[in-house]
Parts: structure tokens; C-alpha cells; sequence
């Protein structure tokens, strides 16, 4: 059975997340853990001052988790033919740590969340609550962007910079993935300076990891990574993309400005991170 933590704002685009990890999964036995934190700026002490004899514990958490057991039992009765099981946890913490708990705890395989932040739109398409879960939690993460209709997973993409390796971890992670879920695979290596010599071995590497199924690679020299990605994403039909976050060059390559923050900021399908 597969552990998934559903992270869940009440928003619209966080419940159209979970249906997607809903239909993504069927057919197999999966434990959902739906996941709402409240965050300590919700409360101020005028309103613990006027709960008069209402508990702190009713204040804070009890709509929370009513609605919380809502959403589940309406998964319940929606997917009652799959091998589903819920849990819902409200947690009153930061974020990143209510969630670092919970994987921990329940052994989560992957996190699914929408791009919005938090409710009322203070937090946008990759508003900081997203960047911090995919920069503080070491767990696989699957965002799906506001406006993204719902299909099957058939086309992945996977783009590649000069520092990504189709080796360890996260790629091994990230083909085993492939294999589940899609029919193909595009990879694309692309190095703006020219310098690419990887080539040989990237398709070694694919050969090996990529099997049993359709695979494309391409090598694409002197453009920006966010222009070709962006591009290949509207002239091919791409359902999912596949992003390798390495530990040691992770600022500098994903919020310091660098092409992976752009193609972030404006991603047009749902994005999984491994990382390695």
C-alpha cells in the first residue's frame, strides 16, 4: 500500500488536486493522509478572549476537521470501487514542519498539493507555502497548477541541465514513475553554452532505466532551459513534468533566479520533484 499526504487549503485548487491524485492512482491500494495546517496568524488573542466557553481545541481545530472528514467521506462514496483508505489530520504549526511530521510518521511515498498558497490569494502560483514545501521536504512532490484540466498522465517530460545525471536516486525514482504511469518519456538535455558531452552516456542511461516503453531524447544547445521546456510543453502534447532537485546546487538552481525558478513560475502542467 502507498502512503500519499494530501495537502489541502479548502481552496478550489487544492480539492481539484486531490481528484487529480484520486484518478492518477486508481487501481492501486493507497492510504491518503489529508493534511490541513492552520497557520498561528488565523488566531489572534481577541478571538481566543471571545470563544467564552468554547474550547481552544473547538476554536482551532474542530471546523477544521469537520470539513477535513467531509472531503473524505465524499472520496469515500466517489471512488468507493478502489482500494482507498483516508485519514485526515489537522495540525496548528508551521507548515513545512506540521508536514516533515507527517511524513515521517505515516512513511509518505509522495505530497500532493495545488500551486496556491494560502486561502484569499496572498499566495499565487508558487507562492512561497509551495517553494517551502518542495525546498524543506525531502519527499517526493506532485503540484498541480490552477487551471489544469484534468487527463491521463501519457506524455512526461524531463528536462535536464549540464548539472542533472540520469544516474541515483532521483532519476531511478523518477523512471519508475514513468513506467507506472505514462507511455512515454521525453527527455531533453539542454546546455545554453554548447558544452554538452553527455550525450553517449544519456542514452545508455536510458536504454538501461527506460525500458518496455516509448522514449524520446533530445539535446538542445544555445537556448535558455525555461524557453525550451515552455516550448516543447506547447508543441507536444505533455501531460506531466519531471523536474531532478539536487541537494548541494538546490538555491542557486530553483529559487536564486535560475532558469528552473522561471519554468516553475509559469508551468502550464503538474510538476513532480524528485529529490536526490
Amino acid at each position: 500500500m502507498e502512503n500519499i499526504l494530501l495537502l489541502t487549503d479548502f481552496s478550489k485548487n487544492s480539492l481539484k488536486a486531490i481528484d487529480y491524485a484520486m484518478n492518477l492512482f486508481k487501481g492501486n491500494r493507497c492510504n491518503f493522509c489529508i493534511l490541513h495546517v492552520k497557520s498561528s496568524i488565523s488566531y489572534t488573542s481577541d478571538d481566543i478572549m471571545v470563544s467564552g466557553n468554547e474550547s481552544i481545541y473547538d476554536l482551532i481545530v474542530k471546523d477544521s476537521k469537520d470539513e477535513l472528514n467531509g472531503i473524505a467521506q465524499n472520496l469515500n462514496t466517489r471512488f468507493k470501487t478502489e482500494a482507498y483508505e483516508f485519514e485526515t489530520i489537522v495540525d496548528y504549526d508551521n507548515l513545512t514542519d506540521a508536514i516533515n511530521q507527517v511524513v515521517k510518521a505515516n512513511a509518505i511515498d509522495l505530497i500532493v498539493m495545488g500551486t496556491n498558497g494560502v486561502t484569499g490569494a496572498k499566495e499565487v502560483v508558487f507562492g512561497s507555502n509551495t517553494i517551502n514545501v518542495i525546498r524543506q521536504v525531502s519527499c517526493p512532490t506532485l503540484i498541480v497548477p490552477e487551471g489544469f484540466h484534468l487527463r491521463r498522465t501519457k506524455e512526461i517530460l524531463l528536462p535536464l541541465d549540464v548539472q542533472d545525471t540520469m544516474s541515483g536516486n532521483a532519476f531511478s525514482n523518477a523512471s519508475k514513475f514513468a513506467h507506472r504511469f505514462s507511455e512515454t518519456i521525453h527527455v531533453l538535455r539542454v546546455d545554453p553554452n554548447s558544452e554538452n558531452s553527455t550525450e553517449e552516456k544519456d542514452k545508455e542511461n536510458l536504454s538501461y532505466f527506460i525500458k518496455d516503453m516509448n522514449s524520446e531524447y533530445h539535446v538542445v544547445n544555445d537556448i535558455p532551459m525555461r524557453y525550451v521546456v515552455d516550448c516543447y510543453i506547447q508543441t507536444h502534447k505533455i501531460d506531466l513534468l519531471v523536474l531532478l532537485v539536487q541537494e548541494e546546487s538546490f538555491l542557486e538552481r530553483f529559487f536564486m533566479g535560475s532558469s528552473t525558478t522561471k519554468i516553475s513560475n509559469t508551468i502550464r502542467v503538474p510538476l513532480l520533484v524528485f529529490h536526490s
